[in-house]
């Protein structure tokens, strides 16, 4: 669902952009707020948003993971990686690998180019 977002003078008016597509005649819901109260509404959006986002990265990545951060698609890259030293990584059982995000983005700011 799109809603638009119309401003008239001081209030803002949330229209759904949906019933204005249908040729059917159909009831839209407006809602009407003063502006104070949108900009209020807006910055507790934000706020809730901010905290849901700050959740704790994972110290430890599966391979998949790791190749998800590093934008690679061939686990033979990943183990060149490991094997050469470039990226940490942990092996509690014979057949499983975890990597660390820390060095992980240690490895990608290492190999990041200054811009001209």
């Amino acid at each position: 669902m799109t809603l638009i977002f119309k401003q008239c003078e001081k209030h803002w008016f949330f229209t759904n952009l949906e019933s204005l597509i249908l040729t059917k005649p159909i009831t839209m819901q407006v809602i009407c707020l003063e502006e104070a109260a949108f900009y209020t509404l807006i910055e507790e959006v934000v706020a809730r948003l901010k905290s849901k986002s700050n959740t704790q990265q994972k110290k430890w990545l599966s391979g998949d993971e790791a190749m998800s951060v590093l934008n690679i698609k061939s686990k033979t890259t990943l183990q060149n990686l490991r094997d050469t030293g470039k990226i940490r990584f942990s092996q509690p059982q014979k057949r499983i690998i975890l990597y660390d995000f820390q060095s992980i983005q240690d490895y990608l700011n290492d190999n990041a180019k200054e811009t001209f």
